[in-house]
């Protein structure tokens, strides 16, 4: 009874592993094949096609890259040869006195001292915002993204693309109404109950960090992503027994690498690079991100153009480290979102 039950499946499992083609080298009649592949034609299509991209996309890319090799460049000149015409990309007589300027490294007069120069601080200050702001709102964007994808509740469309709404209002008009909000968080900053008698979260980590926690974009893309993730997952880890924070902490987060990826990259990249928010908000030199404070080297009549470059070069190093290690991820998240969304 046994054999007779378990010889159709075998049977079925056999007939679906099976692979069309050739069993061997001869073939499944013991004559051996002709060879796979596109014709001759069509080979010389795709290579003309991607001789054509090559062609398109390198001055593309050469457009792009080559203001970041000047600054390089730039960078390694003595002051006096940085603006000669025309430009000077390989330096004939390169030196590090402008990253020494700006590292502190040597003697500082007394006016470089007084614009900050060798402050490490700076970076310090911005690695630990940019840090915090990407762990905080990659964890709470995919909170909300894993609500609007696999929670069903009266409203939720209708939520989302009121929530989506927000993407098309410029930053410029929320400014003001976020300024005023933060200087009356209550409890903070010598305010009481009411959020009255002091600056709140004004000149400190908490009013760079707090308004950057959740992202619209964010939640759209990581949505967009996890709605082609199969419900049957998160049916058998509830029959399992898992709570709902379980099954978003150990189901969805891993199968969505690389859109958190993309999305990381993201927010680690506007986190660095912003600048008006501190500038508004800060005025405490200790608490000075690295835009504030290379702003600081432009001044009236005065630029050192050669400490300027050296540290905007240190500046962008950290964006590029980030995107090289998550390129990988980073691709395949925007490809698979793009698709499957």
């Amino acid at each position: 009874m046994t054999g007779l039950t378990e010889e159709p499946t075998v049977l079925k499992l056999a007939a679906e592993a099976e692979l069309p083609g050739p069993r061997g080298p001869g073939g499944p009649f013991g004559r051996r094949s002709a060879p796979e592949g596109p014709p001759p034609e069509r080979e010389r299509v795709t290579l003309r096609a991607k001789l054509l991209t090559y062609l398109v996309l390198a001055p593309v890319a050469i457009l792009f890259v080559a203001p970041f090799v000047w600054l390089i460049s730039a960078s390694l000149q003595p002051i006096g040869t940085i603006f000669q015409n025309p430009p000077t990309w390989i330096p004939d007589d390169p030196t590090l006195s402008g990253y020494k300027g700006f590292l502190d490294v040597g003697h500082l007069t007394g006016a470089q001292e007084a614009q900050g120069h060798g402050d490490w601080r700076w970076f310090v200050n911005s690695a630990f915002v940019s840090v915090t702001i990407t762990v905080l709102q990659t964890f709470f964007n995919a909170l909300c993204a894993y609500t609007f994808a696999k929670r069903k509740f009266p409203g939720r469309n209708v939520i989302f693309v009121l929530f989506l709404g927000t993407m098309m209002v410029p930053g410029q008009v929320t400014l003001i109404p976020n300024y005023i909000i933060i200087q009356h968080i209550p409890f903070f900053g010598g305010n009481d109950w009411m959020g009255t008698g002091g600056h709140g979260w004004l000149d400190s980590y908490w009013g760079l960090i707090m308004p950057g926690v959740v992202s619209a974009f964010g939640i759209f893309l990581l949505r967009q992503y996890m709605v082609s993730i199969p419900d049957e997952l998160l049916d058998a880890a509830r029959i399992d027994g898992a709570s709902e924070f379980r099954i978003f902490w150990s189901v969805i987060l891993p199968l969505c690498t690389p859109a958190l990826a993309a999305n990381a990259i993201f927010t680690f990249q506007g986190a660095w690079e912003d600048f008006f928010w501190p500038l508004i908000i800060l005025s405490s030199p200790d608490k000075i991100t690295a835009p504030v404070g290379l702003a600081l080297f432009v001044v009236q009549n005065k630029t050192s153009w050669n400490l300027l470059f050296a540290g905007s070069v240190i500046a962008t190093l950290p964006m590029i480290v980030v995107f090289m290690i998550f390129q990988r991820h980073f691709i395949k998240g925007i490809a698979m979102t793009g698709i499957k969304g």
